[in-house]
């Protein structure tokens, strides 16, 4: 048993090219380049639609004018001929239901004739509406199980995308998913409503501030992606992992995250290799990735692409995560994006990096040299201000899921406490306004670093927060909460939403202040210092971990909504439907249907865990356990006897526990106590059970434990 043990692991380690190398290119050749070749692009329309066709969906895509039906037929014949090029047999309306990830459809564009033969066929009418099974879906009560019909309608404001199989290749057209009676059932439908919504507000504010040329204004998100690399050799030995894409039972190893010595480390050839198949796959489908990793725990990574349009950043997202997976196991591999899938060890986070744009190329949260004489984009920044901190608990509600609570408030998360920090630049600008004083920039300097042979280097202006859930980096805002699993379209609904309405706000009162014929600055002056005034409390740039922190942010009247059921009943709140019923984002019953998707998913991930956790508890460790304990009673141990006896009785007990917690839901109690009984009750019995079980790993026998432990998982690469 024991040689078997070491066996498995030395399969595990051994690793080599298997062949399907990608080799080296000369990307500097015409045709090496490979980004975007997959795409149904700008470039590829203006090649192959009619001069007056591709005008006018330009303007669609450039202004967001309506779409006009007529351009239909035209766009479906190129995209088929471009498609079935490329090796496309079918199509799919690619969208994006309230689960979290995606969905598709194949439909063939081959359908028969009368001779016998089959003709390809993809008309506007199939490229504009499908028609998928809404009641299959989750809808939060929008609609009952036996009511099926809903539809997909194609977003020409990203891309058509060919996705490559060994076997062939697949049209995927991104669609959004709307029931039968009008109401969003995905998340791309809402991520569209709030960007218009926003352009709409920031577009009557910058001709407040004397700009008259800009007509749209575009969010900005470069998500930041961490995940987790196993062999797939442990994984499939883990029901577990399988089940929950997290460990339930783990000792910690000898060796964590403590040498420091993982972060920005040299990257394992297998895993560089992963990495390398993958940024080409993702290239192909136009995802700009610009950075990749070593993150702090062994085994964890991050891949992070350059700022898009949010609506494509959003989907690019989502096929990030696809790419991920599919290509991992290629190389023997897994990809754990689970928010924790290790006790013990940092778990993965997806960080929001968000901004405005105009149609002019021109970054609104850019606060140039000079940040205090840079009135517009103090304006911006106040509003983006105002909105963290008037809906700052519906802000923690977009992140909240089972993984989140796991990992939100630990040492390598932001608090559940949201936050904004604004660096100590920004900070005195903002008190300056507020005292009536003038604040002036510190002049650039430079960091010697003692070496005749090493460069100066120009020192920022303030330093990072890397506690901080809202932290100000420059040009844009990181909202450093969001999970690693997580679609990260609602949090960008959330955004544009609220920071439309407090754009509003400011606006009006810039417009009145404007009456009394003062100049831009003497208007805007007061304005910005009541606004600071009034929502300075969110502003923190401290250590946002520490337990002072937590207290300081109770007397500020900040929220702390530190669990999953605390925090959903936002997304329902009074201040929640106002604002989005205003922006016309998401109605009540739209709102109160993600509510209840959210609740009930959290219900079900638990009641999977739960009962995942008592199954392996029950028929894998304590099996092992009590062999471990006849073996010391045979060979007459009996030191080691009683300790192991001891545990084992005590493991028992927690198992019964466990499965009590699992067999005792409330009926009939509503999806949120609901979810609260699954907190107070099943999530504490599954701790105790690991506990005991975490003890027990240290103890028996390890040809007799059947799980692979947290030492070879995390390091065996």
């Amino acid at each position: 048993m024991s040689n078997r043990v070491r066996e498995r692991n030395v399969t595990a380690a051994r690793w080599s090219a298997n062949g399907g190398a990608l080799g080296v290119s000369d990307l500097t050749a015409p045709g090496e380049e490979v980004f975007g070749s997959r795409v149904f692009s700008p470039v590829v329309l203006k090649q192959r639609l009619p001069k007056t066709v591709h005008r006018q969906l330009m303007r669609t895509l450039e202004k967001g004018e309506a779409l006009d039906p007529s351009l239909a037929d035209a766009v479906a014949s190129a995209m088929r001929d471009w498609a079935m090029e490329l090796g496309c047999t079918h199509y799919t309306h690619w969208f994006q239901p309230l689960t979290g990830s995606t969905a598709e459809k194949h439909d063939s564009f081959y359908g028969p004739v009368g001779d016998g033969t089959a003709i390809a066929e993809f008309s506007g009418k199939e490229l504009i509406q499908g028609e998928p099974d809404a009641s299959s879906f989750p809808t939060g009560g929008i609609r009952a199980t036996f009511e099926a019909r809903g539809y997909t309608a194609w977003d020409p404001t990203s891309p058509a995308f060919v996705l490559d199989n060994p076997n062939g290749a697949l049209l995927c057209i991104p669609t959004a998913f709307a029931s039968w009676t009008g109401e969003a059932l995905d998340t791309k439908i809402p991520l569209l409503r709030s960007m218009d919504a926003l352009s709409r507000s920031a577009v009557a504010a910058l001709k407040l501030l004397g700009d008259e040329e800009t007509n749209r204004v575009f969010t900005t998100v470069g998500p930041e992606q961490e995940y987790f690399l196993i062999d797939e050799q442990y994984y499939f030995e883990r029901p577990d992992l399988v089940n929950t894409g997290r460990t339930l039972f783990g000792a910690k190893p000898p060796k964590g995250h403590e040498l420091d010595d993982h972060y920005f480390g040299s990257i394992p050839e297998r895993v560089l290799a992963c990495m390398m198949e993958t940024e080409l796959e993702l290239a192909k489908l136009g995802v700009p990735i610009k950075t990749r990793h070593n993150e702090v725990a062994p085994a964890q990574y991050e891949v992070a692409p350059i700022f898009e349009n949010s609506n494509v950043g959003a989907d690019h997202q989502q096929l990030t995560m696809q790419v991920l997976q599919n290509v991992a196991r290629r190389y023997g591999l897994v990809c754990l994006i689970h928010e924790k899938p290790f006790a013990g060890v940092n778990g993965s986070g997806k960080h929001n990096n968000w901004s405005m744009g105009t149609d002019g190329g021109e970054n609104l949260l850019e606060p140039g040299a000079t940040p205090q004489d840079n009135l517009q984009f103090l304006f911006f920044c106040s509003a983006v201000i105002q909105a963290v901190d008037k809906h700052q608990g519906l802000l923690r509600a977009t992140v909240a899921s089972v993984g989140q609570d796991h990992r939100l408030g630990a040492n390598e998360a932001p608090p559940a406490i949201i936050s904004i920090f604004l660096g100590g630049e920004l900070e005195r600008v903002f008190t300056a306004i507020e005292q009536g004083k003038t604040s002036r920039s510190k002049a650039g300097s430079f960091l010697g670093l003692g070496s005749a042979v090493l460069p100066p280097i120009p020192l920022d202006s303030g330093d990072r927060n890397r506690t901080s859930p809202f932290a100000f980096t420059g040009n844009k805002f990181e909202f450093r909460a969001p999970g690693s699993s997580q679609s990260i379209s609602f949090v960008n609904t959330v955004l544009n939403t609220v920071v439309a309405e407090a754009i509003d706000d400011l606006a009006a009162k810039l417009k009145k202040a404007q009456k009394s014929k003062r100049s831009l600055e003497a208007a805007l002056t007061p304005v910005l210092k009541a606004a600071w005034k009034e929502h300075k409390r969110v502003v923190f740039g401290g250590d946002g971990y520490s337990e002072a922190w937590h207290k300081e942010a109770e007397g500020r009247g900040l929220k702390n909504l530190r669990t999953t059921p605390d925090a959903l009943p936002e997304i329902i709140a009074p201040a929640t439907i106002k604002v989005f019923n205003k922006y016309k984002v998401l109605s009540k019953r739209e709102l109160e249907s993600r509510f209840e998707v959210a609740a009930e998913q959290y219900v079900t991930n638990l009641n999977i865990e739960g009962e995942t956790a008592a199954s392996i508890a029950r028929t894998m460790l304590l099996p092992a356990s009590t062999r471990h304990l006849a073996e010391l009673r045979s060979a007459e141990v009996p030191a080691l006897i009683g300790e192991t006896s001891e545990l084992v009785d005590e493991f028992v007990k927690a198992i019964l526990a466990l499965e009590k917690a699992n067999e005792g839901h409330p009926a009939r109690a509503g999806v949120l106590n609901h979810a609260k009984y699954m907190r107070d009750k099943v999530i504490p019995a599954m701790d105790d059970a690991r506990e005991v079980a975490d003890r027990l790993e240290g103890i028996v026998a390890d040809d007799l434990w059947p799980l692979p432990k947290y030492q070879e998982i995390l390091f065996i690469k």
